[in-house]
């Protein structure tokens, strides 16, 4: 015991004049900060405080003692004449303070301060910093520290760099995070080694996710030509994704086979599910989902079990390409395998359901949802009554729309712009117009798609003074001040236009007959690996037959078919859209144009008024905007109707010689077209060139190919093709019976007619004007076809007697 209190003394004993120094030291430190926090350096004496480096620590470090004391202090003592300046620990030190304190201003002075003392602190201090203007999201402020850093000559480690890139692409700060990985990259004074995969990755998912197509493709292709740098699985997938959101599926599929080729030696890695659900969602948004589902069925086959999201996919891919029954199938397979579909599987399976006209089936989904406890959202409300407005189920519709503005919940502009739009194609333009004040009342933003309706309802039924009625009506905003403008101006430009073309030169050159629309329509991707017979690439024959045997053991060949195909160039562009055009696209200045262009077209042509519609429409390519597929379906669409094929034709080499992919209401004119000028087998060509596209029909496409092939006198076919519309799972409409009865009445099939006409009201498909006018045609015809057998009848009894 006594031998332990021994040691402790002589371990505490220290030299007799260091204690009264340490004594003091405290003292004066105790007198400085009491002083600094009642008066700050006001009563400090030059002469009675002797600065020193260590005191200055002591000052900076006391706990009770406030920041902006501590700083007054330090700027106090530099303007002491027999001090001089400050040294760098002191510097970093004072800077901790300020960081730790969230006093970020004051750091730019100090370091300006820093720079007119010639003093260089070290990376450490430079990398709090840096972290501090991050995380309080002073991004300009980093900057100008790296810069800083820069102007100094001191190296700039890689860890330093990459820490603020990730940093920025966490906060947001996309623009900025590029600007310092470019710099990193192409370091090339060799001071700085490249950004790691991670943050690489996080850049790119930050590119993805903001939408900036060009960035990402400009980042892919300088880590691809840096030396040594490789993706990883997570890039891989983040890259298959963003290519195939963006339409860019053969980059996705070279990038899948790459990985693939990846997937065999130590430390490999290869595709794994969520590869697998980028590719079927880029199949499905490129249109191929039929190539999707059998993707889908390949990759159960290789040990992928499917997710809630390959589900979703694959249910939204369906229900947009009108293949409702696999819709079905899979969302009920997605219960099965114990997966509860959420709200967006809800969605895309009763808008795909209402769209192929099966309300009732529609109706049972939704009650289901509800039971199930899933939580409708205004999109689902939406998708409901719009869906029950195209079915003829107005009154529904408008009663679900009243109930819900009742309890104040699920309606939005977009369920109010829906309800407007159906006022105007119904002439109701004062209710439509009540409707958009209430909506103005309740706080919702009047959009282009609901003013331009009102227009086009203003000049169908010949309201002067709608215009003037909209401005008070719509009082938010300057949307429809500059709607009008635009209006006044396009119709004073048309006034004045000339055409840049030649006296009697076509607007739509049509290098030749609508007949020869196979050749324009495009031949299909052929799913194949072997070359062509005849052709010069006979040679690398064995090299693509060796590439097919050796993968032998592949756990995706059809997806392999794929990549090689786009190998090997056999692959054809997208030359069909899923994606509707739209009149509006509604996103503010940049489609303004265009979006008044399909409005004003749409009035012209309604109106019959075919001359000024491409007028307009030639002014206004001639400025250089480029037109939508609503556009180029719109003045095809018209040409059709008035006979003008070869006009039509025109139009569709424009489109093609613009890239502008075509949609489901392209193929609609043309085989409405087709129809017209009696070239039904045409007609069918062109259907099975669509559906080889990845294209689908929908009910509007079916009535028109059995419209076609009825008139033609191709009766039976035009039967095929309604019992196929049944089997592929879209409910026929009041048209398609129509047009049944009406072609079957008129090549003298009454039983057949009659039959439809029966089939119809099973269904529970109201009849409708034009069913009368048919029912009429029919019922005349079955007295002629009585009296004719009783003069039959009579003839024979005469002959007999």
């Amino acid at each position: 015991m006594h031998h332990h209190h021994r040691h402790a003394l002589r371990a505490s004993k220290k030299p007799p004049s260091s204690r009264p120094h340490q004594l003091a030291d405290t003292l004066l430190v105790a007198s400085i900060a009491k002083t600094l926090s009642q008066s700050g350096t006001r009563n400090l004496d030059p002469d009675a405080v002797p600065v020193t480096g260590s005191l200055l620590r002591h000052i900076l470090s006391h706990r009770s003692l406030h920041p902006s004391r501590k700083l007054e202090f330090f700027t106090w003592s530099r303007s002491l004449a027999h001090f001089g300046k400050h040294t760098a620990s002191v510097y970093s030190h004072l800077f901790w303070v300020m960081c730790r304190a969230g006093q970020l201003e004051e750091v730019r002075p100090l370091l300006r301060l820093m720079k007119e003392d010639g003093v260089v602190a070290d990376s450490w201090t430079f990398k709090l910093l840096l972290d501090a203007f991050i995380r309080s999201g002073k991004f300009d402020a980093a900057l100008e520290i790296l810069d800083h850093m820069e102007e100094l000559g001191m190296r700039l480690n890689s860890h330093m760099y990459t820490s603020v890139l990730a940093a920025l692409v966490r906060k947001g700060q996309v623009g900025l995070a590029l600007s310092i990985f470019c710099k990193l990259l192409d370091g090339s004074d060799g001071a700085v080694s490249g950004p790691s995969t991670v943050t690489c990755n996080e850049l790119l998912a930050s590119l993805r996710k903001a939408d900036m197509r060009a960035e990402f493709r400009e980042v892919f292709d300088k880590l691809r030509g840096k030396d040594g740098f490789e993706l990883d699985a997570w890039g891989y997938n983040i890259c298959i994704h963003a290519f195939g959101c963006w339409g860019d599926l053969p980059t996705s599929l070279h990038l899948f086979e790459e990985m693939k080729a990846r997937s065999s030696g130590l430390g490999s890695f290869g595709p794994d599910l969520c590869t697998y659900n980028s590719l079927i969602q880029a199949l499905c948004l490129a249109g191929k989902v039929r190539d999707a589902l059998i993707v889908w069925e390949e990759m159960k086959g290789s040990g992928h079990d499917p997710d809630a999201f390959t589900y979703r996919i694959l249910i939204q891919g369906c229900s947009k390409s009108y293949l409702i029954d696999d819709a079905a199938r899979i969302f009920d397979e997605m219960q099965y395998n114990g997966f509860r579909p959420d709200v967006i599987a809800y969605n895309s399976l009763l808008d795909g359901l209402l769209k192929a006209k099966r309300v009732n089936e529609a109706c049972q989904l939704f009650d289901k949802m509800v039971q199930d406890g899933i939580r409708a959202t205004c999109w689902t409300y939406n998708i409901l009554i719009d869906g029950l407005f195209k079915n003829g189920r107005a009154e529904g519709a408008y009663a679900i729309f009243c109930d819900l503005k009742k309890k104040g919940q699920f309606v939005d502009s977009v369920t109010y712009s829906i309800v407007a739009v159906q006022l105007c194609k119904e002439g109701l333009l004062e209710e439509a117009l009540k409707l958009v004040q209430e909506m103005e009342v309740r706080g919702f933003v009047v959009d282009l798609v609901t003013i331009t309706s009102l227009l086009i309802g203003f000049h169908k039924q010949g309201w002067w003074d709608g215009t003037e009625m909209l401005m008070k009506h719509v009082r938010d905003g300057n949307l429809v001040p500059s709607v009008l403008k635009w209006q006044a101006d396009m119709e004073a430009a048309m006034k004045h236009h000339k055409s840049k073309r030649k006296d009697c030169t076509p607007m739509f050159p049509s290098r030749g007959g609508f007949h020869e629309i196979l050749s324009l329509v495009g031949s299909p991707p052929v799913l194949q690996t072997s070359p062509k017979e005849g052709s010069e690439e006979t040679g690398t024959g064995d090299d693509k037959a060796s590439s097919a045997e050796s993968d032998d053991w592949s756990s995706s060949p059809y997806m392999d078919q794929l990549a090689s195909q786009v190998k090997s160039g056999d692959y054809s562009p997208q030359l069909f859209s899923l994606l509707k055009g739209l009149r509006v696209q509604g996103q503010g200045a940049g489609t303004l144009d265009m979006d008044m262009v399909n409005t004003f077209l749409s009035i012209f042509l309604a109106k019959g008024e075919l001359s000024l519609a491409c007028k307009l429409f030639e002014m206004f390519s001639d400025l250089g905007i480029d037109p939508t597929s609503y556009t180029y379906n719109s003045v095809m669409s018209s040409f059709v109707k008035k006979g003008y094929f070869d006009e039509a034709m025109g139009v569709l080499n424009e489109m093609g010689e613009r890239v502008c992919p075509a949609d489901i209401a392209t193929y609609n004119v043309i085989i409405q077209g087709l129809g017209k000028m009696g070239k039904a087998d045409l007609a069918s060509a062109v259907l099975d060139k669509l559906m080889k596209h990845g294209g689908y029909l929908d009910v509007v496409m079916y009535n028109t190919l059995i419209n076609a092939l009825g008139k033609a006198g191709r009766i039976d076919e035009a039967c095929k093709l309604f019992e196929q519309m049944r089997m592929s799972g879209i409910s026929p409409d009041v048209v398609t019976f129509n047009t049944l009865i009406e072609v079957h009445s008129k090549a003298g099939r009454l039983k057949d007619a009659y039959k439809f006409l029966k089939m119809m009201l099973d269904a529970g498909v109201s009849p409708n004007h034009v069913t009368d006018t048919t029912l009429d045609f029919l019922g005349r015809e079955i007295e002629k076809l009585r009296y004719q057998k009783a003069s039959m009848v009579r003839m024979d009894r005469d002959d007999s007697g």
